[in-house]
């Protein structure tokens, strides 16, 4: 199993195979942005990216995936120590990692891809997939309310998920713009957005121009919502430790249950709620 940091910007786009992840966070980082970080188990491409820097976050939001190659593009210098302890085999460029190029039909810094294929063979063994509690089936549940536009605000970033009946799935746009991959379909397109309202915190880091890194935190509990099929759903996450996944419930404590294809999963400051229309 594989974790990839990707940038999200303008700059980022069109990804390339973004849409063979099985799932995608989307966090929180300095200056009011946000960074992807994609989840390869089912399907592992042969080229991924742009990648991009690590944060600290990661640690937490990933222990529960055990021993999974995370691959990034270096971090702040005091990060770097608690990167590379955690429980994870971690794969950068600036390590000396191999797996990765430059592709200069695109703009540096938002250029560097990895080659997962290659990773994989030049780390050993790593962990397959973990039965993280999501519980997948065609036949949605019950409920809910009409959510055909979804939008989530950051400062300075914005993604939004457009109900498309005919696909039966949304849509992506990321910072006013639809979201393309250089892979089939080309579209960027979620089944199932799961958006988890967490407290965020200074994590103590921060950029060389003085930007805060917000860690959010993930062990506890919150609300947030369920999108699928059109509708939108209350629900409620609970999660007692770093080993333990993260339990996505109903309004009865049941796990919700996912649309099986693609799942976007949104890291979203508590105080700020996103708009459904």
């Amino acid at each position: 199993m594989m974790v990839v940091k990707l940038d999200n910007t303008l700059y980022a786009q069109p990804h390339e195979n973004l849409v063979a992840a099985d799932i995608v966070y989307v966090e929180p980082v300095e200056w009011g942005l946000t960074r992807l970080a994609a989840v390869y188990s089912s399907r592992i491409p042969k080229v991924v990216g742009p990648v991009r820097s690590a944060r600290i976050s990661d640690i937490e939001v990933f222990a529960p995936y055990g021993n999974i190659a995370f691959v990034y593009s270096g971090a702040q210098t005091r990060l770097q120590p608690r990167l590379t302890a955690a429980d994870w085999t971690p794969v950068s460029e600036d390590l000396g990692s191999p797996g990765f190029h430059r592709d200069y039909a695109r703009p540096a810094p938002w250029n560097l891809m990895a080659e997962p294929k290659v990773i994989l063979d030049a780390v050993g063994p790593v962990d397959t997939a973990q039965d993280m509690g999501l519980v997948f089936d065609p036949e949605p549940q019950p409920g809910g309310t009409r959510a055909k536009v979804v939008t989530a605000q950051w400062p300075h970033a914005a993604v939004q998920f457009r109900w498309k009946a005919k696909q039966g799935s949304y849509d992506v746009w990321m910072n006013g713009q639809q979201a393309r991959d250089t892979s089939a379909p080309g579209v960027q397109r979620a089944q199932t957005v799961i958006v988890q309202y967490v407290k965020e915190v200074d994590s103590g880091y921060g950029d060389k121009f003085g930007g805060v890194t917000p860690k959010s935190i993930t062990i506890g509990s919150g609300k947030g919502l369920l999108l699928r099929d059109g509708r939108a759903h209350r629900i409620t996450w609970e999660r007692d430790s770093a080993e333990d996944a993260t339990s996505y419930l109903d309004a009865d404590g049941q796990p919700i249950v996912l649309d099986p294809g693609q799942v976007w999963i949104l890291l979203k400051d508590r105080t700020r709620k996103v708009t459904v229309g």
